[in-house]
């Protein structure tokens, strides 16, 4: 496993914010843990599920990130669905997260969810989108003239936007749902 955890971490201030720590992280499998706080919990003293999710999540996501081809590489979860099995009253979680299927544009993710005693807590399940925002950046799209665009646009026709490309090269036009 790497040593640059704080580095992937950075990536991520909300996994920071609830104290998530990297264990482990490669490609073919990524670690985190989180101690229990009552300040996480719902009633009675149980870790939140969406705390639970938050975990899994982002420790999903790092394993996405790290099978991407380069840095400019992002990822961006499209489900998440959890079957939650035990509640969480003390001690940790972790969450371990291994790729199922890695494709140029979905890469599918699952965790374990365990406690501090290796039981399971919950089976999340991820797809992941993954963009290269190189060609995004990269792009001929003006910012400034698509506010412009969209709004003559749509005076004229609510369906059709028509956002031209910077330089004259053309334009680009968008349905509206």
């Amino acid at each position: 496993m790497t040593d640059d955890r704080s580095d992937l971490l950075a990536l991520m201030p909300f996994a920071q914010t609830l104290g998530i720590e990297l264990l482990g992280s490669t490609p073919d499998e990524v670690r985190g843990r989180l101690a229990w706080r009552p300040e996480l919990c719902t009633a009675g003293g149980v870790l939140h599920g969406g705390v639970l999710m938050a975990l899994a999540d982002s420790t999903a996501g790092l394993c996405a990130y790290l099978s991407l081809d380069g840095p400019t590489f992002t990822t961006t979860t499209i489900e998440s669905k959890t079957n939650f099995l035990r509640a969480v009253v003390d001690g940790h979680v972790d969450s371990i997260s291994r790729p199922l299927h890695s494709g140029r544009r979905i890469i599918v993710i699952e965790t374990d969810l365990v406690d501090d005693g290796g039981r399971p807590v919950g089976r999340p399940g991820h797809p992941i989108a993954a963009r290269d925002h190189a060609i995004l950046r990269s792009s001929r799209w003006d910012p400034h003239a698509h506010r412009k665009a969209t709004a003559q646009d749509l005076e004229h026709s609510p369906s059709a936007v028509r956002l031209p490309l910077e330089g004259g090269a053309g334009q680009v036009v968008a349905q509206t749902i």
